[in-house]
């Protein structure tokens, strides 16, 4: 309904009256076939999504077959793919393959757990306090530029050899791409909302639990993303420490035994299981958006 520009009077608009509806829609429902149409639509975009997604591993492993096949190479520099899998079944039967992906997965989601919840607090720190910034960003600067392999000699004399320094490094890794995302995205919201939110009275607190974090969203969520994904790479650098399983212990015991097909296999896992990580991460990141949309 609107009103006439030059009496004031009330005017219907065509979409005010059950004219040119459907009856469904005249009903207050939605027609089904309109429903299974757009049900279509999604599945035939997952599918061709999934589709595509899949071409290039199958392009790759179809050249890794016919190189490990058709060439000369030795199985000790290429191992094909049936030897990789034979070297997970054959892990998989001395008990071994899935205790090794537990603790790996373990450490790393512990980790990421802490190393995230420390980049929130001093992203927020950073990005709403300019004290807080002059007096930090200097020395986690410095802290984010040492190589994750420097902190392992002082991480075994500091904390020992077992589960402590591992996650230790893990969460290292893991807080500073948290750290930066948010303290930026910070800088950056909106000062109007931020005004609109203390003209209602909140406070620091409030505001920033309200107000400001909903309106950082999509930047923690792409920080946590990234987040796990350094987890995962700390995680070799972790295992380092006196490890006697995990993938980063199979890494280094397959290297000193010279079994190739187990390195695969290890590289192989740590790319299935960061990707499997990552996407639980991205259907919390669509939780997210719709909760806070």
């Amino acid at each position: 309904m609107s009103f006439d520009e030059r009496g004031g009077a009330p005017v219907l608009r065509p979409s005010d009256t059950t004219e040119g509806r459907s009856p469904a829609s005249r009903n207050g429902r939605r027609d089904p076939s309109t429903v299974e149409r757009s049900g279509r639509g999604r599945r035939r975009l997952t599918g061709s999504t999934v589709l595509l997604g899949a071409v290039v591993p199958a392009l790759l492993l179809t050249i890794w077959l016919v190189a490990s096949e058709a060439t000369q190479i030795p199985d000790y520099l290429l191992p094909s793919p049936a030897q990789v899998v034979g070297a997970g079944v054959e892990l998989a039967n001395q008990g071994l393959l899935g205790t090794y992906i537990l603790i790996s997965l373990q450490r790393v989601l512990t980790g990421f757990a802490i190393g995230a919840a420390i980049g929130l607090v001093l992203g927020a720190v950073v990005g709403l306090s300019d004290v807080g910034s002059k007096l930090l960003s200097p020395i986690l600067g410095a802290i984010r530029a040492v190589p994750s392999l420097a902190w392992v000699p002082l991480l075994t004399i500091y904390l020992g050899i077992y589960e402590v320094p591992k996650i230790t490094l893990i969460a290292i890794g893991a807080a500073f791409p948290v750290f930066t995302t948010v303290a930026g995205a910070l800088r950056h919201v909106d000062p109007q909302l931020v005004e609109a939110g203390r003209a209602f009275g909140l406070g620091r607190l409030p505001l920033l639990t309200t107000v400001q974090l909903p309106a950082v969203v999509p930047a923690v969520v792409s920080g946590l993303r990234l987040a796990l994904a350094q987890a995962w790479l700390f995680l070799v650098a972790a295992e380092l420490i006196a490890s006697s399983m995990g993938l980063g212990f199979l890494l280094v015991d397959s290297q000193n035994n010279g079994r190739t097909d187990r390195l695969f296999l290890a590289i192989l896992l740590l790319g299935v299981l960061g990707k499997a990580t990552d996407a639980l991460v991205g259907v919390g990141e669509r939780a997210l958006l719709k909760r806070w949309s």
